[in-house]
């Protein structure tokens, strides 16, 4: 004889869950009732599904940074859409994996994947596959970064929850390391000081420039001095140190961090979805897809 299923044992389980109402009655009448059993058959058929969905691209997301006692942890965590990314669900998962990260000191996703989240009581891998599951999209923790605890001080800027940068500095200046920060999310340096640029990237701009500058007629000491110019001004661009001030364009950074004695350590910068090629899909498509997968 087959157990009766009541409404509030079907709205239980989609609360807990996250799954269709369909899928929540199947699973009750299939455990009779028992509702630990039937959350252990969703997630038995939601791992499958969330395998499915694992290979698709996932380039939108959000950015999250926790702060504590001088230390900062900083998290990329990707899905398909804006919409998703927006969600409720998503964001809890966001922030549960940024204190995770920040609590279990942790310096990599794989080492992160196995950390139990204080929102779940389970891991992360498995809270993600579960959310997987409950949002229909592919839902990846793309990076992490710790900062050093050797840092006189660390500071932080979130752009949204799209752009993050960590500051580490040899100086106790909260303020300053925040201004950084917030200079380096919107001016994009690839470096600290010219000096760091990879000389194999070097290379290159001075083969470009010296192209350039062999069709323009002039003789070749003249090319040389052009050529070192341009080689600076770029050293200058790419680098923290030689970049306007975004506050204030007259000042250079690096003349700032001199103003107060102070050098930046390192510096971290992410930023959702970039390096990842995006697939343009028809949005009347993506739709279909979605209710045909459900």
């Amino acid at each position: 004889m087959m157990t009766t299923i009541s409404a509030a044992q079907v709205k239980e389980l989609r609360e807990r869950t996250g799954a269709g109402m369909m899928e929540c009655k199947k699973a009750l009448e299939a455990s009779s009732g028992d509702m630990e059993r039937a959350i252990e058959e969703l997630r038995k058929r939601g791992i499958a599904k969330a395998g499915k969905i694992g290979g698709r691209i996932a380039a939108e997301g959000a950015v999250a940074i926790n702060e504590k006692d001088n230390q900062a942890a900083m998290v990329e965590v990707n899905c398909e859409t804006d919409f998703v990314a927006r969600g409720d669900d998503f964001a809890a998962f966001v922030k549960a994996v940024e204190d995770a990260a920040l609590e279990g000191q942790v310096h990599d996703v794989a080492q992160l994947a196995t950390q139990v989240l204080n929102t779940t009581g389970k891991t992360a891998e498995e809270t993600r596959q579960e959310l997987i599951v409950k949002v229909g999209e592919n839902v990846q923790i793309r990076r992490i970064i710790l900062s050093n605890r050797t840092a006189a001080c660390v500071g932080t800027y979130l752009h949204g929850n799209r752009i993050g940068v960590i500051v580490e500095l040899d100086v106790d200046n909260k303020e300053l390391a925040r201004d950084i920060a917030m200079h380096i999310a919107a001016s994009k340096p690839l470096v600290v000081s010219p000096e760091h640029v990879p000389q194999d990237l070097v290379a290159k701009e001075k083969e470009i420039y010296m192209a350039q500058a062999a069709t323009s007629g002039k003789p070749q000491e003249i090319i040389e001095k052009m050529v070192v110019g341009r080689l600076k001004k770029y050293l200058d661009e790419v680098s923290l140190t030689g970049q306007p001030f975004v506050k204030d364009p007259d000042l250079t950074v690096g003349s700032l961090l001199n103003k107060h004695r102070a050098k930046v350590l390192a510096f971290y910068r992410y930023e959702v979805g970039e390096g990842i090629e995006k697939v343009t899909e028809d949005f009347k498509d993506a739709v279909m897809s979605q209710v045909q997968s459900s």
